[in-house]
């Protein structure tokens, strides 16, 4: 299975960058998810597992908004 960490750590390196992997969770029953990853350019990381990528992003989205907003006050 793939993984997105490296002995504990985010291999989401790169600001700017995203990944994402599909993981199958038994504890789900075996539905499958994706495990995302975003590094901000401010070298901040978002992480998520959600069952689509586009609610993966929206999440993100979201997060993004709301770092936006506080940096703005």
């Amino acid at each position: 299975m793939q993984s997105l960490n490296k002995n504990g750590v985010s291999i989401t390196q790169t600001p700017g960058e995203e990944k994402f992997v599909k993981c199958r969770l038994s504890a789900f029953k075996g539905q499958t998810f994706y495990q995302y990853d975003y590094r901000h350019t401010d070298m901040e990381l978002f992480c998520t597992v959600a069952k689509t990528l586009d609610e993966c992003r929206r999440r993100r989205d979201e997060w993004l908004a709301k770092k936006e907003r506080s940096n703005n006050k």
